[in-house]
């Protein structure tokens, strides 16, 4: 069930993936996949998903081909299981029963293609008492006890856009987990489904920090540790021009240097003196407020004292390192992040734009031999973005 190999491409070239639009941390996945070099298509429904964007600047259909099936045609779920049968990983973000209910769920495929894997996204997982609960983001790391320990006390946690549940806790765990059943199948010969739940992974995330807390490291409240800003030596800080500086000075060699570059030789000895930590943190504040975020960049510039400019999106691009290193790539005029990782035999790139809705369906009808996807289609080209009745669950109704 795999494609002919196509060089350059990337690590996971010649492996197929299907996957059922929805928005959020299940594209992400996919587009992370397609990224290594898999062949990815997305089934798009008419109308779209919902994503209030222009799918010309979605970049998280980057590297992908598009087709629209209506799943609730009667022959929908026959042309997904046509494509599933033919694929080595399907992923959804539906609310758990909805998959079954549109007949394309781990039965019904797993009953065509013994050996696929099936990744399931959701935010609560497909068990549990808020199983079928819609929710976003942030309802997700709430419980999971991380989003109380970003911030400053006294203050509510702040939202971390949706990196740390959707991105981080949802799609690499999902990544993670279906490649993982992939090398299984690939060796066995069976299949299994995935259920990477949003709540499941941020809680691993935090697998260090409860073995703190376990040892009495780490205090259960926020601005009160080392690495949530409770220590002067690490966190951000206002400059003279309204902008921020980043500080991570936690070793004693990276300590002592900044305190020198900072003038502040009087707190040398306040590193492990918590008592000192105030007065530490108001000298230091005072500093960075004498000059601006340029400023400092440039007196910081070549030492080890662990400390760097907070850039914003349009600023990261243009930094000299990530510029060196091609961090961020230009393509059709789109500026983005690069694939990640890299890959010393196997290199990866951004070899296609966002995929239009349903623009790849005659080449995918042909490439995986699937001639019925081709039956009543819409033409190629792009489709009218709007929600869908079931909705594949955004990461708000996962």
């Amino acid at each position: 069930m795999t494609t002919a190999t196509r060089p350059g491409q990337g690590p996971l070239t010649g492996v197929r993936v299907l996957e059922l639009a929805g928005i959020g941390p299940g594209p992400f996945a996919a587009m992370l996949l397609a990224d290594l070099g898999a062949d990815v298509v997305r089934v798009d429904r008419p109308g779209g998903p919902g994503l209030a964007i222009d799918p010309a600047f979605d970049v998280t259909n980057r590297n992908k081909r598009s087709v629209i099936i209506d799943l609730k045609a009667p022959d929908g779920a026959a042309r997904v299981l046509d494509l599933a049968e033919r694929a080595d990983i399907l992923i959804e973000g539906y609310r758990p029963g909805v998959a079954e209910r549109l007949g394309i769920g781990p039965e019904a495929c797993h009953a065509r293609n013994p050996r696929l894997v099936y990744g399931r996204m959701t935010g609560w997982g497909q068990d549990g008492p808020l199983a079928r609960r819609a929710g976003h983001d942030i309802a997700y790391i709430a419980l999971t006890g991380t989003l109380g320990m970003i911030g400053a006390p006294g203050e509510p946690p702040p939202a971390p856009a949706n990196l740390l549940g959707d991105y981080a806790g949802g799609s690499l765990y999902l990544v993670v987990g279906v490649l993982a059943a992939l090398h299984h199948a690939r060796a066995t010969g069976t299949g299994q489904t995935v259920d990477a739940a949003i709540v499941d992974g941020t809680a691993h995330l935090s697998a260090m920090i409860h073995g703190m807390l376990a040892a009495g490291g780490w205090q259960d409240r926020r601005g009160a540790n080392l690495l949530d800003g409770g220590c002067p030596y690490y966190g951000t800080y206002e400059t003279a021009d309204g902008r921020y500086m980043a500080v991570g000075a936690l070793e004693p060699q990276f300590y002592d240097e900044f305190v020198r570059l900072l003038d502040l030789a009087e707190h040398s000895g306040a590193r492990k003196d918590w008592t000192r930590w105030g007065e530490l943190r108001e000298a230091v504040a005072a500093r960075f407020k004498s000059l601006t975020r340029d400023e400092w960049t440039s007196l910081f510039d070549g030492t080890d004292a662990c400390v760097a400019p907070v850039l914003s999106l349009r600023e990261a691009p243009h930094h000299p390192h990530l510029a060196a290193r091609g961090t961020f790539t230009d393509h059709d005029g789109l500026t983005q992040p690069a694939p990640a990782p890299r890959f010393s035999a196997t290199p990866t790139a951004v070899r296609t734009g966002p995929a239009q809705p349903g623009a790849h369906t005659g080449d995918v009808a042909h490439d995986w031999d699937v001639p019925d996807l081709l039956k009543g289609r819409e033409p190629d080209g792009p489709a009218t973005q709007g929600a869908g009745p079931d909705g594949p669950a955004p990461k708000g109704l996962a």
